[in-house]
């Protein structure tokens, strides 16, 4: 599977995880199983009435820290920042509280912005930095430029150090994966010292809430149990809860390890913003390849 495979896989992966598991947001698992049995399908709907293929915050923060490192690769920060406040002028339907904090109080100092949020609302552990982190992955080709970029965009907004942790060992698995390890290697190998190491063979034992530890916990567990991509983002989305984040999550991961090619077409086909996808993911491989050359 070659590289283009695998990052415009990634991309597609954040979105059909956010477009499917958008359905079933806020829902209890009962809740899903009353209202659609099992979901398997591309429905819209759910709190924030969508339609069928349209993805939320998940995947319109994904573009942004990528069309930000694109513009900027050796020092994305400022421009990440640019495409986050054009994204919120917009007003987006669903914004998580954290990030609807520090874009509404941003006043020319990301870090500052985040610590305050942090004080104001007691916490700021949310998986919003690392459901947008995939780009990070996909772009750099050193893993030490990874890690800090993955920290960095973590802490543009999110001032809890397990936010960009979470963020750091996401994008190494990418990193590996784009090296051709199988998932489970790059699982256990990143995963097997963290606290997060029990999923890999027993239950997350959490609710799939925004809280980023239970959002990886449950991520994690999805890819190790799963054999396909479609499995990967049906058993995200009928967790309910953060669904729509956790399917992004996983299936960013899932995505670059199947490849486009192994998303059915039944789902990349519908994602109503294609064609974005289709862009970015072009221009990453380009910015790839002109680290080479």
């Amino acid at each position: 599977m070659n590289l283009s495979d695998k990052i415009k896989g990634g991309l597609y992966g954040v979105a059909v995880g956010d477009a499917l598991g958008g359905t079933t947001e806020f829902l209890t698992r009962k809740e899903i199983e009353r209202k659609h049995g099992y979901l398997t399908e591309m429905i819209g709907g759910g709190v924030w009435e969508l339609e069928p293929g349209e993805v939320t915050d998940d995947t319109m923060m994904t573009l942004c820290v990528a069309e930000g490192i694109l513009a900027r690769p050796e020092d994305p920060m400022t421009a990440i920042g640019d495409q986050f406040l054009a994204w919120y002028r917009l007003d987006p339907k669903d914004i998580g509280n954290i990030i609807r904090r520090v874009l509404g109080t941003y006043q020319g100092n990301w870090f500052e912005a985040a610590f305050l949020a942090d004080q104001d609302m007691g916490q700021s552990a949310g998986n919003g930095s690392l459901m947008r982190c995939l780009p990070v992955g996909l772009s750099y080709p050193r893993l030490s430029d990874i890690e800090q970029v993955s920290r960095l965009q973590s802490k543009m907004t999110h001032y809890d150090e397990r936010c960009y942790e979470a963020c750091v060992i996401y994008n190494r698995i990418v990193y590996r994966l784009l090296q051709q390890e199988s998932l489970q290697h790059a699982l256990e190998a990143e995963i097997t010292n963290t606290p997060y190491a029990y999923v890999l063979t027993g239950d997350p034992n959490c609710e799939p809430s925004g809280f980023v530890v239970h959002t990886m916990n449950w991520a994690i567990h999805i890819l190790a149990h799963t054999q396909s991509f479609a499995e990967v983002v049906q058993q995200a989305a009928n967790l309910g809860g953060d669904s729509d984040t956790i399917g992004a999550i996983a299936g960013g991961l899932a995505g670059v390890y199947y490849g486009f090619d192994g998303i059915p077409r039944r789902y990349s086909d519908q994602i109503l913003i294609k064609e974005r996808l289709d862009r970015t993911a072009e221009r990453i491989v380009q910015l790839r390849k002109s680290y080479n050359s």
